[in-house]
């Protein structure tokens, strides 16, 4: 080769190389030349580091699109084929300067942050960041946050497909991100929030004039006499739509509807440091006796259910059928946009024996994408990625398909479940909530189970899919973001999807001798008759691998003064306390437990009893310190008039000094969450004309 005499031309020609080598020899195509993705994210901002939403974010020669939220955030995926592409990125607002940003894209995930400066301003100024993670990133409705070593402060943990997942308050897992309507084809590892969260983005929840969700109404338990009605059944629910629903309104800075909050699906929603079985049964009982904190002269009692774990990489083949609500209902990010962000979650952890159909219905049903294998990632995300919202919604149409494929491609021994997603607004066919749960109890007897996704605001139908999927022998969860959706279908892949009990039912007997009243918090949906618990004909609720169920009863003993108002019952003749009664060392409640196998009809009984506490003084465990502030929090939301004493400054303290290790910030997200209603409900409570919530006031 013959090298130019000229300096400016042969440090032209070594400039060029410089550029080129990346795409020589030494970087070769990877995996035999296979297509391979990496993900941009950053943040858009003014040169006063304001966030700027609605900005377009463009690829040239690319169809990857993207658009910054309401924090300046945006993701974006690029397709390459070699280790190391250089692109140009394009930042186009209304009102600001173009920019045009070159990038080196390699690896998994790469960063871009920019400034756009108003047209009327002369300074520009742009900042490009390496490869750690963005600070408080948003993918869809996520947020993302700090890498170990990064400048943000918690969220999720992004690293390269090769990195080692890093402890900092939380552990990374390998999972999908759809960063928006171009594709939903994203690979990030996932690391649990820290307990400095980052503030979830508000979602928005529209005005009344305008807003027809649906809740049942409940009565809350009252107190009843154990001299009357000395037994409480109840079918277990291991649903926690309700938590993730009222945190919508939360961080939107409303208080939620009160029928929208269910105590017992906020209590559940936490894991409690519960034993594990041992042994062959799948459930395992643990009970505690502590002072109500709103209360001291009542007790609180907390039944625990811990379920059997199960290794999902060893599990039984799953054929699940995703049931798309594809209305024009679902329009929007918070719809159709995040629910095929969070089926490509659950996507990316299926393997080769696992199956997947997609089955959609608007005005009427379709069969999407048949029976699929679960390693043809491809193309059942290729067929998630093409959905588009429009029409009426036929909901029950869509159900039996949904139901139909599920038994023509029935694995016996494995999972066979629908997972439905809807805001619940059926309006075309079979629409009435007993219709449908009519067809769902008929369909379950096929040996599918259910799992309902909610989604959406301002038609959200609560009370309808709750019942749909109690009759479905099935959970439901309402989905407000992508965090949500990886809690769901990724970290609790095992309880979503596999059920370990079925018709799980618990029978609580009170000793009269020792307890002159009780009553149960929550579950008022759940409410069995005494007859139905050794009824195994009687449907009741299935509980998943790994799941935990917490059921808490405030009593009052027999030796403190009864300062609660009993329902007026005449005195029963031969209900009366007997000197036996008061031998059995000291039992306050008996409670027996009936659950069947997943595929049997005969439930087995277990039976466990409960002691009065030994020493007053004796410190309540983390885990009922925490149950009880959370079922605190629910009571000062539905303004109950059990809730005696407390105040919002009590449950956040009272939480605190209980969140122990939290790997994920569960706990830490309730603190902030009771942070924002204590803050909203004083606001309330000094404004005009507003609810009387003053009572509650901090």
């Amino acid at each position: 080769m013959r090298v130019p005499r000229s300096p400016v031309r042969l440090r032209a020609i070594l400039v060029l190389l410089a550029l080129l080598s990346p795409t020589l020899g030494a970087h070769a195509p990877q995996r035999g030349g296979l297509r391979q993705t990496t993900t941009i994210v950053g943040r858009v901002s003014d040169p006063a580091g304001r966030p700027i939403s609605g900005v377009s974010v463009t690829i040239a020669a690319r169809t990857s699109a993207a658009a910054t939220d309401a924090d300046g955030r945006y993701a974006l995926l690029v397709d390459r084929q070699l280790d190391i592409e250089r692109i140009v990125v394009h930042f186009r607002r209304t009102g600001y300067a173009n920019r045009d940003l070159p990038l080196a894209v390699r690896g998994d995930t790469v960063r871009l942050d920019a400034q756009l400066v108003p047209r009327s301003t002369l300074v520009d100024s742009t900042t490009v960041a390496g490869r750690t993670a963005p600070r408080d990133a948003t993918v869809g409705a996520a947020t993302i946050g700090k890498a170990p070593g990064g400048t943000a402060t918690g969220g999720i943990v992004i690293r390269g497909s090769d990195a080692r997942s890093e402890r900092a308050g939380g552990y990374a897992t390998q999972s999908t991100i759809a960063p928006g309507p171009s594709s939903i084809m994203m690979r990030a590892q996932v690391g649990m929030r820290e307990r400095s969260l980052p503030r979830r983005r508000p979602y928005p929840v529209p005005a009344d004039s305008g807003n027809t969700e649906a809740y049942e109404h409940i009565d809350e338990n009252a107190f009843r006499s154990p001299l009357v009605a000395p037994l409480s059944t109840f079918s277990v629910d291991v649903d926690r739509a309700s938590y993730a629903n009222v945190r919508r309104f939360l961080t939107a800075g409303t208080l939620p509807p009160r029928d929208a909050v269910r105590i017992e699906e906020l209590v559940n929603y936490f894991p409690y440091a519960d034993d594990a079985p041992t042994g062959r049964d799948p459930l395992r009982i643990t009970t505690e006796v502590a002072p109500a904190p709103w209360n001291p002269s009542h007790d609180l009692v907390r039944i625990g259910l811990r379920a059997r774990d199960v290794d999902m990489r060893r599990a039984p083949a799953s054929n699940l059928v995703f049931l798309v609500d594809v209305s024009g209902s679902m329009q929007g990010p918070h719809r159709l946009g995040l629910v095929k962000q969070s089926l490509a979650l659950l996507v990316d952890e299926l393997r080769e024996q696992d199956r997947v159909a997609i089955v959609v219905y608007a005005g009427s049903a379709g069969l999407v994408l048949p029976s699929t294998s679960g390693g043809d990632k491809t193309r059942i995300l290729a067929a998630l990625d093409g959905l588009q919202a429009g029409g009426s919604t036929a909901g029950g149409a869509g159900i039996r398909l949904a139901y139909d494929v599920a038994r023509q491609h029935f694995i016996r021994g494995g999972t066979n479940r629908v997972i439905l997603c809807t805001d619940g607004d059926f309006n075309v066919g079979q629409s009435s909530d007993a219709e449908l749960v009519r067809l769902i109890e008929e369909k379950r007897r096929e040996g599918s189970f259910l799992t309902i996704l909610g989604y959406g605001m301002g038609n959200y139908k609560d009370q309808k899919m709750e019942k749909l999927a109690g009759a479905g022998n099935g959970n439901y969860a309402y989905i407000d973001d992508l965090l949500e959706a990886s809690k769901m279908l990724v970290k609790e892949m095992g309880g979503t999807l596999i059920t370990v009990a079925k018709d799980v039912k618990l029978q609580v007997e009170f000793d009269p001798t020792r307890v002159q009243a009780y009553r149960l918090l929550g579950y008022e949906d759940r409410l069995l008759r005494e007859e139905d618990f050794a009824n195994d004909v009687k449907d009741a609720g299935d509980v998943g691998a790994g799941h935990a169920v917490t059921a808490l009863y405030e009593i009052i003993r027999t030796e403190e003064r009864l300062d609660v108002t009993l329902p007026p019952v005449s005195p029963l003749r031969y209900q009366r306390p007997t000197t036996e009664q008061r031998e059995r060392g000291g039992e306050l409640l008996h409670v027996a437990l009936r659950y069947k196998s997943p595929d049997g009809e005969r439930s087995v009984l277990r039976t466990h009893p409960v002691r009065e506490r030994r020493l007053e003084f004796e410190r309540p465990s983390e885990s009922m310190r925490f149950a009880s502030a959370v079922a605190g929090f629910g009571m000062l939301l539905r303004n109950s008039p059990h809730a005696g004493s407390l105040t919002w400054p009590q449950v956040v303290s009272l939480a605190r000094g209980a969140v122990g290790t939290d790997p994920e910030g569960y706990r830490a997200d309730f603190i902030r969450l009771a942070e924002i209603a204590a803050s909203v409900s004083r606001g309330i409570a000094r404004s005009p004309g507003g609810p009387t919530w003053n009572d509650r006031e901090p």
